[in-house]
C-alpha cells in the first residue's frame, strides 16, 4: 500500500515519513529529494533554472508513474495536491494523510528552514505568516481531500490510526 503524507511546507511530511517508514517495513521516498537526485538538482534550482511549472510536472510524472502495488511512505511536496489531478491520484493509488500541525509550530519551522524553500528564501518573518495564511486558504480544500487528517502527531501515535484505517477498508471490501 503507498501511503502518501500531504499537507504545508514545515508541516513535518519529511520527519514523520521517515519514522514511519522503519516501523511499518515499508520503504520511504521523500519526493523532492528524489526529484533532486533524478534532476541533479535543488528544488530551489529547478525553480530558478527551470522554473515552478517544470517542477510541477515532475512531481504529476512522478505520482503517475509510481506503482500501486508496493509497499512506500511517500512524503510529498506541500503543493503536489493542488495542481493537475494529483489529489484525485494520490486516493485512487494508496491512503493519504493530511499533516496539520498548529499554526505556530509550522511557522518556526518554516522561519527556522527558510534558506532551503524558495518560495520563503527572501521573505520576512511577518511576510512568512502572511504567506501561510494565504496559501494554507488557497491548499486547505486539497488537503481536506485526504483519506486521513491529524494535528501534530508522531509515528507511534500514526501508527495504529493507519491499522484501523486499512482493517476498516479490508472489512469493508
Amino acid at each position: 500500500m503507498l501511503i502518501f503524507l500531504v499537507g504545508f511546507m514545515g508541516c513535518g511530511k519529511s520527519y514523520l515519513g521517515r519514522h514511519l517508514a522503519p516501523l511499518m517495513q515499508y520503504d520511504y521516498i521523500d519526493m523532492d529529494k528524489y526529484i533532486e537526485e533524478n534532476e541533479g538538482l535543488s528544488v530551489k534550482e529547478i525553480f530558478e533554472q527551470k522554473g515552478e511549472d517544470y517542477f510541477r510536472k515532475t512531481e504529476h510524472y512522478f505520482l503517475e508513474t509510481l506503482d500501486a502495488n508496493k509497499n512506500i511512505v511517500i512524503s510529498t511536496g506541500g503543493g503536489v495536491p493542488c495542481f493537475f489531478n494529483n489529489m484525485e491520484i494520490i486516493n485512487q493509488k494508496g491512503l493519504s494523510i493530511f499533516i496539520n500541525p498548529d499554526k505556530e509550530v509550522t511557522i518556526s519551522r518554516l522561519i527556522k528552514g527558510k534558506h532551503k524553500r524558495p518560495l520563503l528564501a527572501s521573505l520576512s518573518q511577518e511576510e512568512i505568516e502572511d504567506y501561510y495564511d494565504k496559501k494554507l486558504a488557497e491548499r486547505l480544500p486539497f488537503y481536506k481531500q485526504a483519506k486521513i487528517q491529524v494535528g501534530k502527531i508522531t509515528a507511534e501515535e500514526l501508527l495504529p490510526i493507519i491499522e484501523n484505517y486499512k482493517t476498516s477498508i479490508f472489512y469493508k471490501a
